[in-house]
């Protein structure tokens, strides 16, 4: 079966055409086809059939249409129309669909060498057969049809700049000639048209050609060539000798970057002979395979999976890639599939700038760099089917092993995928694994004992693993005395369910350790957060770092504690669970620690990230526990992204546990993360937490602070009237002390949140009174900041005078006292003032500068509202394909950030009729 969109759209089966109906029900099908393997509503399918306002019974009708084109694609093997949760989608094989491969192609040679990508980008223009969506007629698909038109320009355009970096120019030169005529005002055509002349000897004609270029532009549009171009003419000028092919060809002898991710194999592995036979009958040393591997907790599914995975190494010379998903973690957050995918592009060699912004750009940069390999793909502990999709490999070379406790039976319908779900192990499997790790001595010594902790453990791998590393820890003990034990701890409730006895194994695991190591598993058990690091562990036990790794280690040989890629310590679930419920001296006194090595680590990150904050909260008493030693903005956030679900999670421990101010204090250090990252709900989380805290402290000015922070918090989230409720409330407390700092950050917050509300008139009027407070209680950096602020709103309200003037006292200040975040918005909003007054040329200049500024501060957030409006100073200057990279770029943003409105307004922008997939669910303001 093949889909064809780029010439007729068709669907054909062998010679056979199918027929998809009259004229709108064609359409529909094309809506479908342009988001394959995607869910589109109903109402986004209506909308693109009809140009204008819809009929009263279209949604009716586009309904008819569905059932009808289900029944004709009943006989069609390789595609299916599935109803799904939100509206409908068409499933088909992306290598059946021109349009799919022809951009995977064009993504696999975006990572390829030159001559590679050469080969794919042709290869990818081969399969346009005329205007693409022919046979379809509409205002949608009209506009989706010059969207594909420019696609294909822009790959056209990619090939002879990769073709030029491989000496052919004059091969080109012709083409070149005719395409500059036609597009007698674009840069980028003269300057591939100017080095094909160069390379093809013919300098003096470049040289007269850019002149023509330049004087055409001036007559037509009053402007110069870019910088691009004249940087170009004056290469030529000076005979480069980079200018030479040969100084564009890549070296040979490159190293390919082969990942080998695999975790070691166990090592005493036992049984499972018919899963391992049909592991190797899915997947054959020629072809790929696809297999989940689905059970209860315990089971050995990833066991299984290495074991097979080593066993078969030769299968996959291009690699292994190893990700563990963290479906069933105890904080219930599983990895996001794009931190996976950026993972694994890291291992395949990408470099970080190479990276896209986009997740599901990310997903085709990946399925193209393994679509023609031999690799493994093992992902563990997945949560569900939307964790797993982003992650699977393009092309049908590649095996994907799947560990889940989940069946995924959406991943099973949607894919072609075997399934595989491991029994427990058979006595004779069990003593086997028992003998691979004890010995086969010394289970052959006591073969009555052997068979009773068999019979007590009912082939769980989990209990038996536990079971052996406590007969490991203590070699001399009798095997008979440990199945007296697990007979004393009723262990034998294992025969009727599996899990239901494993806290009775656990206990007695956890009573062969020694005392230091019983402590620090009970300790962990109860630690904040997912997992925990190296330091903060030490925190937790009270003790050096390099006692606190021997301790630990003892507690991963007992089976019951693991060490992830990233040397943060995990406890399997059901451990944890068990962990938790272990009675431990000074337990409360153990959290108190971490508490404190925590939000003195969040101090550190906060100063390196923004120095000039302050630090408005007064610190805890005595240092016992300076927390991690950070040194740059870098180690910062890092940190940040490391820890943050665990600071998340201390600050409801510091609460719990009455210690209100550390609870308050770590909100205030999170903060500038939160902010600059547009985490709106985790800082409402952390803000709500924080003024609960504070609510028990004797202390007026720290409840002003958290009535001032949740209150800008809720604002930033949309809930704009609880949020100007709590300012208010802020606002009496500081008026009752007299407390001018708060005071000035409570108009100051009043005035962002009429600022992001659009009510700029209040915002300006606002801002006038948090000049006033300001200049009377606080230094000349916080003034900066409101005029900084005062001058955003009347350049959106046209008071372009006043912003001006606003912006120019702020900027002297900033030589004296620097703050790059002030001055990026500064510049940004000179920029904003520059592009409603039409001169876009210095608006472009003033927006990239400050864009640069907030993404070296880490401030995404002002990334993409700079980016937004570098857009359209681009536009305004006709460079329409300049303009598109910045709104895509900001629309990607908007996306990560949730943000809804801004998202909605740049796909707009960019004349999309529907947002791309992943688009998030309307921010409307709400109570959190």
């Amino acid at each position: 079966m093949e889909l064809r969109l780029l010439g007729e759209v068709a669907v054909l089966v062998g010679d056979r055409r199918v027929d998809l109906g009259p004229a709108r029900q064609r359409c529909v099908w094309v809506a479908l086809a342009v988001d394959v393997n995607r869910v589109v509503s109903v109402e986004r399918l209506t909308e693109r059939v009809w140009d204008v306002g819809p009929p009263l019974r279209a949604r009716s009708t586009v309904l008819t249409y569905l059932s009808r084109l289900r029944q004709v694609l009943a006989d069609v093997d390789g595609v299916e129309l599935f109803r799904r949760s939100g509206g409908y989608l068409l499933a088909v094989d992306v290598s059946a669909v021109d349009l799919l491969r022809f951009r995977d192609l064009c993504a696999r040679a975006r990572a390829a060498d030159d001559t590679r990508a050469a080969r794919l980008l042709s290869e990818a223009l081969d399969l346009w057969r005329g205007e693409p969506l022919t046979g379809v007629t509409g205002e949608w698909s009209e506009t989706e049809r010059e969207r594909l038109r420019l696609e294909r320009l822009d790959v056209r355009r990619d090939l002879v700049d990769t073709r030029l970096r491989l000496g052919e120019g004059g091969e080109l030169v012709g083409d070149l000639a005719v395409e500059a005529a036609e597009h007698p005002l674009d840069d980028r055509v003269a300057g591939q048209y100017l080095l094909a002349l160069h390379q093809s000897g013919r300098v003096a004609d470049a040289l007269e050609h850019y002149q023509r270029h330049r004087a055409r532009l001036a007559e037509m549009s009053g402007m110069d060539p870019g910088g691009s171009l004249r940087e170009l003419h004056r290469r030529i000028l000076a005979s480069d000798p980079a200018l030479d092919p040969a100084a564009h060809l890549a070296p040979t002898g490159t190293p390919v970057t082969v990942p080998r991710q695999l975790p070691a194999a166990p090592t005493a592995f036992a049984g499972r002979q018919d899963d391992l036979r049909r592991l190797d009958a899915v997947s054959d040393a020629s072809s790929g395979a696809m297999v989940v591997i689905a059970g209860g907790g315990g089971l050995g599914k990833t066991w299984l999976a290495l074991h097979w995975a080593h066993l078969r190494l030769e299968r996959f010379p291009d690699g292994q890639l190893f990700v563990d998903l963290r479906g069933f973690g105890t904080d219930g957050q599983p990895m996001e599939a794009a931190t996976a995918v950026r993972g694994f592009l890291e291992a395949l060699g990408v470099r970080q700038g190479a990276v896209p912004t986009d997740p599901h750009a990310q997903s085709a940069l990946f399925r193209s760099l393994v679509a023609d390999k031999r690799m493994l793909v093992l992902l563990d502990n997945a949560a569900g089917s939307e964790q797993v999709v982003p992650l699977l490999p393009g092309g049908g070379t590649c095996t994907v092993l799947v560990t889940s406790r989940n069946h995924l039976p959406g991943l099973i319908t949607g894919h072609a995928v075997h399934h595989l779900a491991p029994d427990v192990l058979t006595d004779d499997e069990a003593r086997a694994a028992l003998a691979g790790r004890l010995g086969v001595d010394r289970v052959a010594a006591e073969p009555t004992a052997v068979d009773a902790i068999v019979g007590s453990c009912a082939g769980l791998p989990l209990a038996l693993g536990i079971i052996a590393g406590r007969a490991q820890i203590r070699p001399r003990l009798p095997l008979a005395a440990l199945a007296a034990e697990l007979a004393e701890s009723g262990l034998g409730a294992l025969e009727v369910e599996p899990a239901v006895g494993l806290p009775a194994v656990l206990s007695w695991s956890h009573r062969a350790l020694a005392p230091e190591q019983a402590g620090a598993f009970a300790l962990i058990g109860i630690a904040p957060g997912p997992d925990i690091g190296l330091p903060a562990a030490s925190a937790l036990l009270g003790r050096p770092m390099s006692e606190t790794r021997a301790v630990l280690r003892g507690v991963e040989h007992a089976s019951l504690l693991e060490q992830d890629a990233e040397g943060r310590y995990r406890m399997h679930d059901l451990v944890r669970q068990y962990a938790a419920g272990v009675p431990v001296r000074d337990g409360e006194a153990a959290l108190r620690r971490v508490v404190e090595h925590h939000v003195r680590t969040a101090a550190a990150a906060s100063r390196l990230v923004a120095p000039n904050l302050g630090d408005p909260t007064r610190g805890l008493d005595r240092p016992r526990h300076p927390g991690e030693r950070l040194t740059s903005r870098e180690q910062a956030w890092a940190w940040y992204h490391r820890e943050r679900l665990c600071v998340l999670a201390v600050q409801r421990t510091a609460a719990d546990l009455g210690e209100h101010r550390a609870a308050h204090l770590v909100e205030r250090h999170l903060y500038p993360f939160q902010y600059m990252t547009a985490a709106f709900e985790e800082r409402v989380a952390a803000c709500r937490t924080a003024l609960r805290s504070a609510l028990e402290l004797d202390d007026p000015a720290v409840l002003g602070d958290a009535h001032r922070f949740l209150g800008s918090a809720l604002c930033e989230a949309g809930a704009l009237d609880e949020g100007v409720g709590h300012l208010r409330t802020a606002l009496a407390l500081a008026e009752d002390l007299g407390d001018g700092r708060c005071l000035s950050g409570v108009h100051m917050a009043l005035v962002l949140a009429w600022s992001n509300g659009n009510r700029h008139e209040e915002a300006l009027r606002g801002a006038t009174r948090a000049i006033d407070v300001t200049l009377r209680s606080r230094g000349p950096l916080q003034v900066a900041r409101v005029r900084a602020v005062a001058a955003h709103s009347a350049a959106h309200l046209d008071r372009h005078d006043l912003a001006i003037s606003l912006c120019e006292a702020v900027l002297p200040v900033l030589r004296e006292h620097p703050d790059r975040d002030i001055e990026a918005n500064a510049l940004a909003t000179l920029g904003h003032v520059a592009v409603r007054t039409g001169d876009a040329r210095r608006a472009v200049a003033l927006l990239r500068t400050s864009a640069a500024m907030f993404r070296e501060e880490g401030n995404t957030r002002m990334v993409a509202d700079t980016l937004d409006r570098l857009g359209t100073a681009l536009r305004a200057l006709g460079r329409r394909d300049q303009a598109r990279d910045q709104w895509e770029v900001a629309a990607s943003l908007y996306r990560a950030q949730g943000r809804t409105a801004d998202l909605d307004r740049v796909l707009e922008q960019l004349g999309a009729d529907v947002a791309p997939p992943g688009r998030p669910p309307a921010r409307r303001p709400k109570s959190f």
